[in-house]
């Protein structure tokens, strides 16, 4: 019975596309960004969505962290049709379901990175000392407590997407999202970014990542290649990157 219980767990759909399709019109011009895409992720499975400019990836990224609805075709969210939701339902849903990590962190320079990651809660309906709690507790678990009270023009790049990693987690989401995380970063400090994601994915969090570049991809489980609005290739990587490894090779190198 247990074994059961705990193989459904593992095999739930967070997220389910059926044969999704984004069209714009611009002028005279119909550009079908995405063509008919069907693809599933089950709850805790570290993903790669991995294509060149204009794949449609970036489209594809908007359509699941409901930034924006397909043209055609059904997208469920955690059990929810998300497919013809207005923009305030959208906005709801993004809230409770989705933690978004961006390449250039989004952070507010004003506040601090307590109060950064606090933000999402206040939305929630969090008091005020619920919500430093809870923020306090998600920069502990990304290894940034003693830092909770600089602003980020105070913080490193590695400690800036930390601040965001932590925001992103702090509503205890259904998906992070992760749309090239390390982009504004340097080799060493990608590293400790892609050991952190593994640390999240250890912990059974749900991880979908957007990159175009190849070495990034493959520290992903499951790599999903696009390419001109389609699905080129969907498999399971076997011998995903280990950052710590990375990091280590390169720490040895670079004292050579």
């Amino acid at each position: 019975m247990y074994s059961c219980t705990y193989s459904f767990k593992l095999l739930m759909k967070i997220i389910e596309t059926t044969n999704i399709s984004k069209r714009y019109i611009m002028g005279s011009e119909i550009i079908d960004a995405l063509k008919s895409v069907t693809i599933s992720v089950d709850k805790g499975e570290y993903v790669a969505f991995m294509g060149p400019s204009g794949s449609g990836k970036s489209t594809l990224m908007n359509i699941i962290g409901c930034l924006d609805s397909p043209t055609g075709g059904r997208y469920v969210l955690n059990n929810n049709d998300v497919s013809s939701m207005s923009e305030n339902e959208l906005a709801e849903v993004r809230n409770k379901e989705i933690g978004f990590v961006f390449q250039t962190f989004n952070l507010l320079p004003r506040q601090s990175a307590l109060e950064n990651v606090a933000l999402p809660l206040i939305y929630a309906g969090y008091t005020k000392s619920q919500r430093t709690e809870k923020a306090m507790q998600t920069l502990k678990n990304v290894g940034l407590e003693n830092r909770a009270h600089h602003k980020p023009n105070e913080l490193s790049g590695g400690q800036r997407q930390r601040v965001a990693i932590a925001r992103a987690l702090v509503n205890d989401p259904s998906i992070l999202l992760a749309d090239e995380p390390t982009g504004n970063l340097d080799t060493r400090t990608s590293y400790e970014i892609m050991e952190l994601f593994d640390q999240l994915y250890s912990k059974g969090n749900t991880i979908v990542m957007v990159t175009h570049e190849e070495d990034i991809a493959k520290y992903a489980h499951r790599i999903v290649r696009l390419r001109d609005g389609l699905v080129e290739s969907d498999k399971i990587n076997a011998t995903p990157t280990n950052p710590r490894e990375m990091a280590k090779m390169f720490a040895e190198k670079t004292k050579e």
